[in-house]
C-alpha cells in the first residue's frame, strides 16, 4: 500500500467517477482502475462497487477511506513540518439545501483557511442528492431539515445509507417575502393571508417526493406555484412577483441585501435543521471548523 494509492482512492470517492478522477489526477483511466484494483486486492476488501451508473463506495470502503484520509493528513503534516514544501492544497466539500447560514459559514471558513491553493465545493442541491453525496463521500457534510411530516422517511434513508443526522437548531416557520410586499408590515402571517400570492419552492428533480421538499407544508394545495432551481432566482421572484416561500427565518442581509425579510408564520410546526455525516468517515479539521461557524452564525441570528 502506498500514499499514491490512498490519494487515488480518496479522489475517486470524492468525484464519484474513475474517468473524472483520472482527468483530475492526470493519469490514464486504465492505470487508475488497475491501481484501485491492486489496492483492493492487497487490503482484501471491496472499496467501490461498479455499476452502469458509475461507482459507489461500499460500507467497508467508507471505513477504509476514513482511515486513508487520516494517513494522508498526517503525511501532509510531516511534509509541512520537516520538508521544504508549501502548504498542501486543502479540500473540503459540503452539500446543502438552500440556507443562507450554510453559505455564510462557508465564507468564514474560506477566509480563515484560504491559501494560495485550495479546492473546496459548496453544493446547494436537491435533498436526495445531498444524502447521496454524503453516502458516497463526495461531501463530508450534508445539511437538511427534518420535521414531523418527513421524519419517518428521512430517518429510514439516513439509517439505510449509514449516516448520522446531528441537529443544529430548531426553528419556527417563517415566510420569506419582499420588503415591499403588502404583508411585510405584519408581525406574523397566516396561511390564509398568503393565498393570493405566488408560492415559490425548490424543485427536486427525479426524486420529487413531498418528503424531499425543502419547504414544509409541501402537500398543501396552492393556486399559484413556481418551482426554481437556485436561491438567487427564488429571491428575484420574491421581489418581482411578490411571491413567498417558507423557511427557517434565518436570513443574511450581508449576502442577500435588505430586499428580503422573514415574517413568522402562524402555525404549530417545528423545523429541525441539522447536518449529515458518514458513520465510517472521520471528520476533517475543515469540517469541524465549518460546523463551528454554522453554530456561531445561528446563535447570532437567533439571539
Amino acid at each position: 500500500m502506498t500514499l499514491q494509492q490512498l490519494k487515488y482512492a480518496v479522489e475517486v470517492a470524492k468525484l464519484g467517477s474513475i474517468n473524472e478522477a483520472a482527468k483530475r489526477l492526470f493519469v490514464s483511466q486504465p492505470r487508475l482502475s488497475n491501481t484501485i484494483k491492486e489496492l483492493e486486492q492487497e487490503m482484501k476488501i471491496e472499496i467501490f462497487t461498479r455499476t452502469n451508473k458509475g461507482i459507489q463506495v461500499t460500507l467497508e470502503g467508507a471505513e477504509f477511506l476514513g482511515y486513508a484520509r487520516q494517513v494522508l493528513e498526517q503525511a501532509d503534516l510531516l511534509e509541512q513540518r520537516y520538508g521544504d514544501t508549501k502548504p498542501v492544497k486543502q479540500n473540503f466539500c459540503v452539500s446543502t439545501q438552500h440556507y443562507a447560514f450554510a453559505v455564510n459559514a462557508f465564507v468564514e471558513l474560506m477566509k480563515e483557511y484560504g491559501q494560495e491553493e485550495y479546492e473546496c465545493s459548496l453544493r446547494e442541491t436537491k435533498t436526495y442528492e445531498i444524502i447521496d453525496d454524503v453516502k458516497n463521500l463526495r461531501s463530508e457534510i450534508g445539511i437538511i431539515y427534518i420535521n414531523e411530516f418527513n421524519k419517518k422517511v428521512m430517518y429510514k434513508l439516513i439509517k439505510e445509507n449509514n449516516l448520522t443526522f446531528t441537529a443544529l437548531f430548531t426553528a419556527k416557520p417563517h415566510v420569506f417575502i419582499s420588503s415591499q410586499n403588502p404583508l411585510a408590515a405584519k408581525k406574523s402571517v397566516r396561511l390564509e393571508d398568503l393565498e393570493e400570492y405566488p408560492y415559490l419552492s425548490f424543485e427536486q428533480g427525479d426524486n420529487n417526493s413531498f418528503y424531499f421538499s425543502e419547504e414544509i407544508l409541501s402537500t398543501r394545495t396552492r393556486r399559484r406555484n413556481i418551482h426554481v432551481s437556485d436561491r438567487a432566482t427564488l429571491f428575484n421572484l420574491l421581489i418581482g412577483l411578490n411571491g413567498y416561500t417558507i423557511s427557517t427565518g434565518i436570513i443574511s442581509a450581508k449576502l442577500n441585501g435588505d430586499n428580503i425579510i422573514a415574517v413568522p408564520l402562524s402555525i404549530e410546526e417545528d423545523i429541525i435543521i441539522g447536518y449529515l455525516t458518514h458513520n465510517n468517515s472521520r471528520q476533517s479539521e475543515l469540517a469541524n471548523r465549518y460546523i463551528m461557524y454554522m453554530k456561531q452564525y445561528i446563535v447570532e441570528k437567533m439571539d
